[in-house]
């Protein structure tokens, strides 16, 4: 759901007819809401006593930094670089990566029982890659309507989540 939640707050962003850049959320946020419970699975215990303490830290820090700078950037004088790309690289990993984190500690819990791990991940994988292409396009279909306030609602979405995550610990 957090992946649904972010993409929904990129999709607000979206100013393209390009249909490929609606996948992009939803290849990041699958491969790593797959890779991380198979990780947390492999490290088991031992991993889950150390990262256990910070994962909700990490991932407020995260998208609380996310967060702001599209509040920022959503008083810039410069609307018209808002739009230009939400999907950038280096921002989709670091989303990709904060809402990920609570699903290594799912890994974790998968290695103390009888689950088959490879149709865990791909069902992880494959659900959270639809709910994040679907959330795309509903962020941009309201994106569309309130443009001007789409960056603004998008990072306190982002804020909220991190601070939920951070208060749910």
């Amino acid at each position: 759901m957090d992946a649904f939640a972010v993409s929904i707050t990129l999709g607000l962003s979206v100013n393209t007819s390009k249909k490929l850049e609606y996948i992009i959320p939803g290849i990041y946020f699958g491969f790593f809401q797959a890779l991380m419970p198979l990780i947390g699975y492999f490290t088991g215990a031992l991993f889950s006593n150390k990262a256990g303490q910070f994962a909700h830290w990490i991932a407020f820090v995260l998208l609380g930094f996310i967060g702001s700078k599209m509040i920022i950037e959503s008083f810039s004088r410069k609307k018209e670089t808002i739009y230009n790309n939400p999907f950038n690289a280096v921002k989709m990993l670091v989303l990709a990566i904060a809402t990920s984190i609570d699903a290594l500690m799912v890994g974790v819990t998968f290695a103390f029982f009888d689950i088959n791990i490879i149709n865990a991940i791909a069902i992880i994988g494959l659900i959270t890659f639809i709910i994040s292409v679907c959330g795309v396009k509903i962020g941009q279909l309201f994106g569309m309507r309130f443009k001007s306030y789409a960056e603004f609602i998008g990072g306190a979405v982002l804020l909220l989540l991190g601070m939920k995550i951070l208060v749910d610990r």
